[in-house]
Order: C-alpha cells, then sequence, then structure tokens
C-alpha cells in the first residue's frame, strides 16, 4: 500500500513536472518582457526608473486583478474537459473575453490619470510627469494582455503549453528591440524615452495576442469551439459563474499586489533612490516568484481536473505535491539571493555610475529580507492555486484581505515610519503579510482535503 502511494506521488510529480515546466518558462518569459522595461529605464537613469515603478506599481494592483478573475477560466475549461462537457469550454471562453473587453473598459480611463494620481499622493512631480509619458502610451497594452489570458487559459487546461513558450519568448525579442529602438533613439527613430517603452509594450502585446488567437482559430482541437461564432451573444450563466468564482480571485490578487503597491509608495515619501531600490529588489523577487506561480496555474489545471473527476485522492496527491514543489524551488531562490545579491543588483544598476550607489545600497538590504518570505510566498502561490482548482475562492479571498491590510500594511507602516526603520521596515511589513497567508492557506488545504466531499 504505501509502495502503491509512493508511486502515485512520483507518477503525480512527473505529470505535475511536464505540465508545469512551459508554463514556468512562459511566466520567466512574460516578466522578462517587464524586466526588460526596467533595465532599460535604469539605464535612463534612477528618475526615469522611479517613474516606471509607481507606474508599475498604480497599474499592477489593476492588471492582476483582472487577471485573477480571469484565471478562473482554467479549472472550469479543466473540470469541463475532465467531464467531457465541450460545449461549456465553447461558453465559458467566450464570456471570458466578454470580460477582457469589460475589464479594459474601465481600467484604461483610470490609468490615463497617472499623473493626477500621483500628485494626489504627494509624490515627487518629475516623477509623476515622467509616469504620465510612460503610461499615456503603455495603457493600451492591457486590451490584449486581458485577452491573451483567457485564450492562454484555453489552451493550458488542454495541457496546450509550449505554444504559449514560444509566443511570449518571441515578444521577448520584439519588446527588447522595440525598446532599444524606442527608448534611445536607434535604427533611424525618435529618442522617445519612457513613452518609448510604452509603445513597445503595446504593441508587442498585441502582436502576441493575434498570434494565440490565430493558432486558437485555426488549431483542429480548438477550431471545433468555434469560440467567436455569434460572440456577442450574452450568456449570463456563465458569465455570472466567472464573475463569482473569479471575483474573489481577483481582489485576493489584487490585496497582495495592492501591498507591494502601497510599499512602493511608502518608498517615493522616502526617496527616490530608496525608490530605485526597492524596484530592483522587487523586480529580482517577481522573477523568483514567476517560478511558483507558473506551478500554481500548473497545479489548478491537475487539482481541476481531479475536481472533475470527483476523485478526492487525486485533488489531495495533486495539491500537497505541487506545495511541496513550490517550497522546494524557493528555498534554491532564496540560497541565490543570499549568497549572490550584488551580481544579481548590478545586472539592473551599474555601480561604476556614481548616482547609483545609493539605490544599490538601498536594494542589497532589502533583498536580504526577501530571504525571510521566500519559502512563505512559494507555499501561498501555490496553495492559492489549489484552492482554485476545487472553486474554493471566496476563504482565500477573506484571508488575503487579512494578511495583507490587517497584517503587512500595519506592520510596513509602523517599522517604516514610527519606528524609522525606513524601507527595512516596510519589506519586513511584506514578509509578514506573506508569511501569514501562507500559513492559513495550507492549513485549509490540509483540512479541506480531509473531508472533501462529491455527494
Amino acid at each position: 500500500m504505501n509502495k502503491l502511494k509512493q508511486i502515485s506521488c512520483s507518477q503525480e510529480l512527473l505529470k505535475i513536472f511536464f505540465l508545469a515546466w512551459p508554463l514556468i518558462i512562459a511566466q520567466l518569459a512574460v516578466i522578462a518582457i517587464n524586466t526588460t522595461d526596467v533595465i532599460m529605464m535604469g539605464w535612463l537613469g534612477p528618475e526615469y526608473l522611479a517613474a516606471g515603478t509607481l507606474s508599475t506599481a498604480i497599474v499592477h494592483p489593476i492588471l492582476l486583478a483582472g487577471l485573477g478573475l480571469l484565471s478562473v477560466v482554467t479549472p472550469l475549461v479543466a473540470q469541463s474537459l475532465a467531464a467531457r462537457e465541450f460545449k461549456q469550454i465553447r461558453r465559458t471562453t467566450r464570456q471570458g473575453l466578454w470580460f477582457a473587453v469589460i475589464l479594459s473598459a474601465i481600467s484604461i480611463p483610470i490609468l490615463l490619470q497617472m499623473e493626477w494620481i500621483i500628485s494626489i499622493l504627494k509624490l515627487d512631480a518629475k516623477v509623476g510627469e515622467l509616469a504620465q509619458s510612460y503610461m499615456d502610451t503603455a495603457v493600451w497594452y492591457l486590451i490584449p494582455v486581458f485577452m491573451f489570458m483567457v485564450l492562454r487559459n484555453l489552451v493550458a487546461a488542454h495541457g496546450d503549453t509550449k505554444v504559449i513558450l514560444k509566443i511570449t519568448l518571441l515578444g521577448i525579442a520584439i519588446n527588447g528591440l522595440g525598446n532599444y529602438a524606442l527608448m534611445f533613439g536607434h535604427f533611424g527613430f525618435p529618442r522617445m524615452e519612457l513613452a518609448g517603452a510604452g509603445i513597445s509594450t503595446t504593441l508587442v502585446n498585441f502582436f502576441m495576442c493575434a498570434l494565440l488567437l490565430a493558432y486558437v482559430l485555426k488549431h483542429p482541437r480548438y477550431k471545433r469551439y468555434y469560440i467567436l461564432v455569434r460572440i456577442y451573444k450574452p450568456d449570463w450563466a456563465v458569465f455570472k459563474k466567472i464573475y463569482k468564482l473569479g471575483s474573489p480571485v481577483a481582489l485576493m490578487i489584487a490585496s497582495e499586489s495592492g501591498l507591494f503597491s502601497v510599499a512602493a509608495i511608502f518608498m517615493g515619501w522616502l526617496s527616490t533612490a530608496e525608490l530605485a531600490g526597492h524596484a530592483v529588489a522587487l523586480q529580482i523577487t517577481t522573477i523568483a516568484f514567476m517560478i511558483p506561480l507558473g506551478l500554481s496555474n500548473a497545479t489548478t489545471i491537475r487539482v481541476g481536473y481531479g475536481y472533475g473527476l470527483k476523485n478526492r485522492h487525486a485533488v489531495a496527491i495533486s495539491g500537497w505535491v505541487s506545495i511541496g514543489l513550490g517550497i522546494s524551488c524557493m528555498t534554491v531562490t532564496l540560497i541565490l539571493f543570499y549568497l549572490f545579491p550584488e551580481f544579481l543588483i548590478h545586472l539592473f544598476l551599474d555601480p561604476n555610475i556614481p548616482s547609483n550607489m545609493s539605490a544599490i545600497g538601498y536594494a542589497a538590504s532589502y533583498l536580504l529580507i526577501v530571504t525571510l518570505f521566500q519559502i512563505a510566498d512559494g507555499g501561498q502561490v501555490v496553495a492559492a492555486g489549489v484552492l482554485r482548482g476545487i472553486n474554493d475562492t471566496k476563504a482565500p479571498m477573506y484571508v488575503a484581505l487579512v494578511g495583507y491590510w490587517l497584517v503587512g500594511l500595519p506592520v510596513a507602516y509602523l517599522l517604516g515610519f514610527t519606528f524609522e526603520m525606513r524601507g527595512v521596515g516596510v519589506w519586513l511589513g511584506l514578509a509578514a503579510g506573506l508569511i501569514f497567508v501562507a500559513i492559513v492557506l495550507i492549513h485549509r488545504f490540509w483540512k479541506l482535503s480531509k473531508k472533501l466531499s462529491f455527494a
């Protein structure tokens, strides 16, 4: 019996690995597009990097909330596949595209007021002006990003993840060339600085979305769903189901992203150098986070498939194997951060430029604190993916609200400003929130996995 159980765990590990690795690399590729932007903003100078960071900090809660809502397309499609309800897959995908359009229409007008938002937050006026120049051209990328997410969830739920990877890798190369040409005025283009970065990001995301849409419309596996036929026709039952399951996920993800966004605002209150250092440390951390995030997406598919089969054992094995794998991956990145912080930071900020030295010092201190919560960060995102696979989204939302806003944010403010620990205190607050959420979500799955019923 123990041997059989061990074999089952090993088989599940292999299944998750082969499903997850293209998603993990695709997530790393996605963040590589943003990382390219951050590195090249750093080449322009600390003020430009600070402006890009504040823009990202304000955009990300809105962007990630939308992506979180759309993420429930994955388990819904996986469950329909397991139950062989192919018509339901078409209905889910269509209404996911509806949400992509609606989310874009709501978000874009808000984000076009970037300079005004930054002035309300009492941040540096020059930084606000630069941030507005970036957002004027970058904000339009939300339309293809949301649509790409729906299509990506459709193909990922079928285990077809390599196409996502190929398209995203192509996007990285094009974005790098676009930034080089438009930000710095090469290949005969005018020097547009942050506005150029925004144009490049927008065009690349439209290109990636068009490629994936063409693939879905032409591939026999997806062509049978006719996802664009009568797409104008509402399907309120499915629309409401996506909203019911997705809105708690959106709020949960926005809670975490919002905490990091407020942290960036806190850093802006302190100094431009501390904000630039925060940007670098956060970017390095985000790159590492893409590994358990990609794994979390694969986990949702595997758990959702087991849930669709009404197999409690399959759900439990998929969940625990994934959580263990996520924690193991983040242990490796923790060691790398501890041993090689200067090497990683110098990829973003040139130590030979005197104006970068303060930001480099701040980034090094923040990266050291990251080692305190790397394991928790991996555990919480995979546990959230597990719970999403069994349609448990509301409780994790409440956990996130409490952990990030009633634990993390107060600790960040108290340590950063009341106890005058400045940026170090803010990052310790981030650690406190992530550790709380990880413990509670993993405990919740442990309880649910023991009593899961399919009556």
